[in-house]
């Protein structure tokens, strides 16, 4: 395989990462292993290791080094091939079985098998093979897929264990000397029934390396330093005040109180908690200086390696009670992080950790501000949310307000819950401070501002502004939109805007998918009408369900003429997002960003549809994988991380995603998600807002679903109000791919977008475009539903970003 210098260099700055980005869960100090040698394999993930999830995230990277390939490949003898081969025919029945129930259920729906297949996973079934010991250590890999557009479930084979993966880890456990129990998922996976396993990694989904990543931890060459970002536990454990996977109306009953957040208040210790994660090397953190300067908390901490053997790097984390005794406030939450550098046995690093005393707010509905409230803060110093130490408690001695804004997402049918009191204890010698924050002037939101045209902008016609606020469409129509390959200039990209500004110095913007890499056509050729993608950019697994003559059709109009010149476009493929906030790095994340905008000037992409970073409210979401956290603390640094790495490229942009409360994939055209305002503010909005105040990215996509009754696209107070005046956002606002929406989803109770609407919410762009589309706007316009300035606004956002005239605003 001969890779291109680029393609080189990437995977080694990747590879060198990728041990901060797994996380181990228990060890006996079986491992690592002193050398290569006979090893046995077994599980789901052995062959069948998964890279990353399905949907638009999915990078056509040029090969994959599975479980099996990654062991042989530092030098083992793996002695269970008969195993392996025999389970890939029993994969083989599963992957039969599972496409029948597929065309069934299509059938039986009325729908196409595509429509009904959208998101849907193999579930892991039972079987009968035979475990005979072979050696002395046994690697057992237990894979799980999820994917965009369905959700996963609480059933064995998915979140649970099969009861055949349970018994033969039990036998496996009595057979072998060493055992190591791999997880490579995308999220949590109940391993509640198997405590007897003593040794457990959450491997994840690293992305093409992914088996040499498993082999290197085994040999000692590769530490974990990661720590979960996202809590783990039986499922019965988890939060289930609110709903979740309803076809219609979703009830965030639970408020704020989301993954760590709930299991703190409610006294309730998860299995592998939040911000948890083991080494090799073992690591004592003790507290040694803190100092106050205005607002500014500085936490100066000393983090030992204890072990005598292993090198290794460990996260420190704060968190704060805010303030202590209050019926309405969490147990705590995470306010700042930091990771060492790798510290060798019996060595010592001292860290420095700070963060804004003001940004302890909590937002008050009744008076519709951020405030503080007089009382103790109460500060812990640890490496995870059950592992911490009260280090100092800050007195506010009178009620503070940051900000006043306006309550304007909507209304719910419901009052969010609120927790029994919590009692926390404080030693009475602990160390205490006083804040004073009377002469800090409180914030005044001012949502009258009048937007900026651009004089070149203000010059178009009606006609052509109209079409500028829509993507470049492909007139035809048919699957190639559905399936994203709407790009002309690029192959494979996502989308594109309208180039009919070329006269003005804006070129089309080209958009390719995200977030475990740029999503490209591998292979494709060049002719008289552009590009043409030679990667069937429709799933395998969709393939396999078509009928056959649909299948030949397909590859036949894939198909490279003769003459034409074959091209590439090699793309990394990285960690899934929740891989990547393992890391609690967020030079990793920087450099994660900085790999994409690389390949973006590569093959001339101008915007990276990601990162996505919604919050794992519930751990059957099947698109956690793309996001980072329960935590919208670590999700906003991490995206802004992202965001500062590949925008470091000039003129190439990220688009944060998808904003905002898009928590699951259930009937997700469609979903009405009916959360509090608070809980909005406090959760689902928090990580976007420090994204865009820590790294101004280029742009941002609403999501598909609707808030309290009212699509996000449309949501004048998400996307103006929120979005526009208080976070100050005056770049790209743009929609999520709405295609085909009647196609996937029916009896709705919710209308569609109205392009229109989307318009007049601030949107740029209405992706990926139809005529349909257009219509809407033209439509809108003699209705009175949008106005010719508004779209002169939109218009002009785009071109501020994107024009080429000497980086002088407009």
């Amino acid at each position: 395989m001969n890779l291109k210098v680029h393609e080189r260099k990437h995977l080694e700055e990747v590879y060198e990462y990728l041990g901060e980005c797994i996380v181990l869960l228990k060890k006996n100090n079986d491992f690592p292993l002193n050398e290569a040698g006979d090893i046995a394999l077994y599980g789901s993930g052995a062959r069948h290791t998964i890279k990353g999830g399905t949907g638009s995230g999915e990078v056509n990277s040029r090969f994959f080094v599975n479980c099996e390939e990654g062991l042989k490949n530092r030098g083992f003898n793996v002695l269970t091939t008969s195993w392996l081969d025999e389970y890939d025919a029993v994969k083989k029945r599963m992957k039969e079985n599972f496409n029948k129930s597929i065309k069934k259920s299509a059938k039986e729906h009325h729908v196409s098998v595509i429509a009904e297949s959208m998101g849907k996973v193999l579930l892991e079934e039972d079987y009968q093979l035979p475990i005979n010991k072979m050696c002395d250590t046994a690697v057992y890999v237990i894979s799980r897929l999820s994917g965009e557009g369905n959700d996963r479930l609480a059933e064995r084979g998915d979140f649970l264990l099969t009861e055949t993966e349970k018994k033969d880890l039990y036998v496996i456990s009595q057979q072998y000397e060493k055992l190591l129990l791999v997880i490579n998922a995308g999220g949590p996976v109940d391993l509640s029934e198997v405590d007897f396993v003593e040794n457990i990694l959450v491997l994840s989904q690293l992305g093409v390396e992914t088996g040499n990543v498993l082999a290197d931890f085994i040999l000692g060459r590769i530490n974990p330093s990661g720590k979960l970002s996202t809590s783990w536990d039986s499922y019965d454990n988890y939060c289930h005040i609110g709903d979740f996977a309803e076809i219609d109306d979703t009830r965030y009953k639970e408020g704020i109180y989301v993954g760590y957040r709930y299991f703190d208040t409610a006294g309730i210790k998860a299995k592998y908690p939040f911000g948890y994660g083991l080494s090799y090397a073992d690591f004592l953190i003790k507290t040694k200086n803190i100092n106050i300067d205005k607002t500014t908390v500085s936490i100066e901490v000393e983090v030992k390696n204890t072990s005598e053997k292993f090198a290794g790097k460990e996260v420190v984390q704060v968190y704060v009670s805010k303030p202590i005794g209050r019926l309405d406030k969490p147990y705590q939450d995470l306010i700042a992080f930091k990771k060492t550098d790798e510290i060798k046995p019996n060595q010592t690093q001292t860290i420095d950790i700070s963060f804004d005393f003001t940004d302890l707010t909590s937002y008050d509905e009744n008076s519709h501000s951020y405030i503080m409230e007089k009382g103790d803060y109460l500060i812990r110093v640890g490496n995870s949310s059950v592992n911490t130490s009260a280090v100092a408690v800050i007195e506010l001695k009178d009620d503070f307000t940051k900000r006043i804004v306006k309550n304007c997402l909507g209304d719910t049918d419901f009052d969010d819950y609120k927790p029994e009191p919590i009692q926390h204890h404080i030693d009475k010698d602990i160390q205490r401070f006083q804040i004073d924050l009377s002469d800090i002037k409180t914030e005044q939101v001012d949502y009258d501002v009048e937007d900026e045209i651009c004089p070149e902008i203000a010059g178009c016609d009606i006609e052509k502004l109209a079409l500028m606020n829509v993507g470049a469409f492909d007139p035809k129509g048919g699957i190639a939109s559905v399936i994203g390959s709407s790009g002309k200039s690029v192959a494979g990209a996502a989308g594109e805007s309208s180039d009919l500004l070329k006269d003005i110095g804006l070129k089309n913007i080209v958009m390719a998918d995200g977030p475990a890499g740029l999503r490209l056509s591998r292979e494709y050729y060049k002719d008289s009408k552009g590009v043409h993608a030679l990667d069937i950019n429709i799933p395998e697994s969709v393939l396999d369900m078509l009928p056959g003559i649909a299948r030949k059709i397909i590859r036949f109009m894939n198909r490279k003429p003769r003459n034409a010149e074959l091209l590439e476009q090699a793309c990394t493929a990285l960690p899934i997002g929740t891989a990547v906030a393992q890391s609690f790095n967020t030079d990793l994340a920087y450099k994660f960003g900085d790999i994409v905008g690389t390949e973006m000037e590569l093959y001339n992409v101008d915007l990276w549809l990601a990162p996505a970073l919604n919050i794992h409210r519930n751990v059957l979401c099947g698109r956690n994988f793309e996001y980072f956290s329960e935590d919208p603390l670590l999700s906003g640094k991490m995206a802004a991380a992202i965001t500062k790495g590949l925008q470091s490229h000039k003129g190439k942009g990220v688009t944060i995603k998808h904003y905002a409360a898009n928590n699951q994939e259930t009937n997700r055209y469609g979903n009405n998600s009916m959360v509090s305002e608070r809980a909005m503010r406090e959760i689902y909005l928090k990580g976007f807002e420090i994204c865009i105040s820590e790294s101004d990215p280029y742009a941002v996509m609403s999501s598909y679903n609707l808030l309290n009754g009212v699509h996000t696209s449309e949501h004048t107070g998400l996307c103006v109000d929120v979005l526009r005046r208080e976070f100050g956002f005056d770049k790209i606002l743009m929609t999520d791919w709405i295609v085909g929406v009647d196609f996937l989803t029916k009896n709705s109770k919710y209308d569609e977008p109205n392009a229109a609407k989307v318009a007049r919410a601030s949107h740029s762009l209405f992706m990926p475009g139809s005529k349909k589309d257009l219509n809407e706007i033209r439509e809108g316009l003699k209705e009175n539903i949008i106005d010719s300035r508004q779209l002169m606004v939109n218009a002009s956002r785009l071109y501020k970003v994107f024009a080429k005239k000497d980086d002088k605003d407009c």
